[in-house]
């Protein structure tokens, strides 16, 4: 089975961007490479529910249970299983553009202390173990400011589940920072998470090509026979 590789961050953090370029880069090397992109919001049912969800149709963020919000993004995956499954008996490396792990920081970030583990814990048994989704044998991490992410979804195109400049996680600055530091939390305990700065020590957006050539690199060194 494929090397499983998903990129993680917050919204407008460069995920998509970077997903594409390794994923160019490791064909340039001759290695077999697909990708898939999270949610899938015109593809499965529960991924057309997430973008009712996210454009207001059930109420404002904080209306709608974290827990129950990620059962909507655990289905699209289960819905999404068999073309993943198929597209790592097929290839030699999967890039993932969001998956398992921005469910966990998304949701999480909505509570604190011991209900956060709670439900990091519940909604990896739904994923992995009832739902059957693989495990990514490599999360990267982008991480981002909020500051500049509010930035950075301003300069998006337009999304085919949005006529919104913003949805509703993206629009509220101070949720997204929480994700982030829930995001630094899980990589922080984990080894198979790997964080690649999106800011200079200045605080400065790095160059995309600088970031891209840092990941490549990870992915290639992982992704070494034992």
């Amino acid at each position: 089975m494929a090397f499983l590789v998903a990129i993680e961050g917050i919204d407008g953090s460069g995920k998509g961007t970077q997903a594409n370029r390794l994923v160019a880069a490791l064909r340039d090397a001759g290695v077999q490479t697909e990708t898939m992109q999270f949610p899938r919001y015109a593809a499965t049912n529960f991924g057309r529910a997430i973008g009712d969800f996210l454009n207001g149709r059930f109420g404002q963020l904080g209306d709608v249970h974290p827990q129950l919000a990620a059962v909507l993004y655990a289905g699209d995956r289960f819905e999404s299983r068999s073309a993943l499954e198929q597209m790592m008996a097929t290839n030699d490396v999967v890039v993932l553009d969001r998956y398992v792990g921005s469910n966990l920081a998304h949701q999480a970030a909505k509570l604190d202390g011991e209900e956060r583990s709670q439900l990091i814990d519940w909604i990896e048994r739904v994923e992995f173990d009832v739902f059957g989704l693989p495990k990514a044998n490599a999360n990267i991490l982008i991480d981002m400011s909020s500051d500049w992410s509010r930035e950075l979804v301003s300069r998006k195109a337009a999304r085919d589940y949005t006529d919104r400049e913003a949805d509703l996680q993206e629009a509220d600055t101070s949720y997204m920072e929480r994700v982030r530091g829930c995001y630094q939390q899980i990589a922080a305990g984990r080894p198979d998470w790997h964080v690649v700065p999106g800011l200079s020590q200045s605080g400065e957006l790095r160059q995309i090509n600088e970031v891209g050539d840092q990941i490549l690199q990870m992915v290639m060194q992982l992704n070494q026979p034992n």
